[in-house]
């Protein structure tokens, strides 16, 4: 388990500037967190640069982008990008002439996963034909990102890749089950674990979420190795979550959304990130707060903790804060007429202060395996706030993931050129006191 070091103070430290390099080292779809890294790096005059995890076939052959989509991509991310296919995950992978961990998978149903088995010495082939196709991709994309980076120049790389879920049918019904799923709908997230489904999903999830750092890290060795006996420094950082410290009682207390299967890839992630540390690479995983996003919403209930940043903005900017004042006035806006803000609040205060989610508040245990009686309170509590909204596709939960967003930027970018630790909680205090500095003359 890693040390928790939480951020306590707002970084100002500025390394990075113009013809300075920031690398994505995955690709950018929507709206999510490193748009705020993105951002920073914009507005300190660096040259944006990205790769592509490229796009699938119709017979599942991956490819590099067309000259269309490749244009619309660097559209997108505001800078160019490498095309060389950087697909994370082996479960499309295979020897030649063998099945994939996805074909594999083509038979399990509703009714037999949980009995079905895999053949884990063709899994692992499967594993090591991903993780080489991978890797030499890497390295041809350093080759290319080297040209690019001059003499005398600082390289921020910003690792983003997340995920790993093999398209097979049945585990969308199984996932509805798990996460959404309560009263006779719920399914036990351990049963998914001890499944070979799972083990194979959690894998999956290592190789994606976790091992791709340690990939880009290897690939890029040529790269610092340079731009270091030059005088310019190299930052990695990549996203984690781990649980957040939230408002409960009136004090900041740790606690976290479940289950969070991904979790034990986020705990790999940290301890890649902590041995490259150990090794002179300046690599920080950053352990973000739930926010709402479109891959985030399966998991009903994980925007329930994003409430008490309303509580926290006040307590960090003071009462009279007049620009937290219009946070709350703009959430109070969206609930339907007659629904009191503060009501919402104390509803996420009676639902935290239960026995039952106070229980799930063991960070040595993390991640716990859900529960009924969790499933039904956490489920039950996050459709009836929903609908007190005006709008169900306008929620406070969507202001305050934004809000959130725009906080993390400044503090990941300027908190790994200060090169504070290898993992950092983002806890809702600091993401407050962060926010209220940059709206001071609101």
């Amino acid at each position: 388990m890693t040390e928790y070091q939480a951020l306590r103070h707002i970084p100002h430290a500025n390394l990075f500037r113009q013809g300075d390099v920031f690398v994505l080292f995955g690709e950018l779809f929507g709206r999510g967190y490193v748009n705020g890294l993105i951002d920073e790096a914009r507005a300190a005059g660096m040259t944006i640069v990205g790769i592509t995890v490229g796009r699938r076939n119709d017979d599942g052959t991956l490819r590099a982008l067309t000259a269309e989509e490749h244009a619309e991509a660097e559209a997108k991310l505001g800078g160019r990008i490498v095309n060389i296919p950087l697909m994370a995950g082996f479960d499309m992978d295979a020897p030649e002439g063998e099945q994939n961990p996805t074909e594999m998978l083509s038979g399990i149903t509703l009714k037999s996963w949980q009995e079905d088995k895999l053949d884990w010495t063709k899994i692992e082939a499967c594993r090591q034909a991903g993780v080489a196709r991978f890797t030499a991709s890497a390295r041809q994309a350093m080759a290319e990102i080297d040209k690019l980076v001059p003499d005398g120049a600082n390289v921020f790389f910003a690792h983003t890749m997340a995920g790993g879920i093999p398209k097979i049918k049945a585990f969308l019904a199984i996932a509805n089950r798990i996460y959404k799923g309560r009263g006779e709908r719920f399914m036990s997230s351990r049963a998914l674990l001890d499944s070979d489904l799972g083990k194979l999903i959690l894998m999956n999830f290592d190789e994606v979420t976790a091992n791709t750092l340690k990939y880009l890290i290897d690939a890029s060795a040529g790269i610092r190795s340079r731009v270091e006996s030059k005088g310019g420094q190299v930052r990695y950082t990549a996203y984690g979550y781990h649980g957040t410290e939230v408002l409960i009682g009136g004090d900041y207390q740790w606690q976290t959304y479940t289950n969070y299967t991904q979790g034990y890839a986020k705990m790999r992630l940290e301890s890649i990130a902590t041995a490259a540390w150990n090794g002179g690479v300046a690599a920080t995983v950053f352990n973000c707060p739930e926010i709402r996003t479109n891959s985030s919403d399966i998991f009903v209930g994980v925007e329930l903790s994003l409430f008490p940043l309303l509580a926290a903005l006040k307590k960090e900017g003071g009462n009279g804060n007049a620009w937290a004042q219009q946070q709350w006035d703009a959430c109070q806006a969206l609930l339907n007429d007659g629904v009191s803000l503060q009501s919402i609040l104390d509803k996420l205060e009676t639902y935290l202060q239960t026995p039952t989610s106070a229980g799930f508040r063991n960070y040595e245990a993390w991640p716990m395996d859900n529960t009924p009686e969790l499933a039904d309170l956490m489920i039950g509590t996050s459709e009836e706030i929903t609908s007190l909204h005006k709008d169900k596709k306008d929620l406070i939960t969507d202001h305050l993931s934004a809000l959130v967003l725009e906080s993390a930027g400044p503090l990941m970018f300027h908190g790994a050129a200060e090169k504070i630790a290898p993992v950092l909680w983002l806890n809702h205090d600091i993401i407050a006191r962060q926010l209220i500095e940059l709206h001071k003359n609101a």
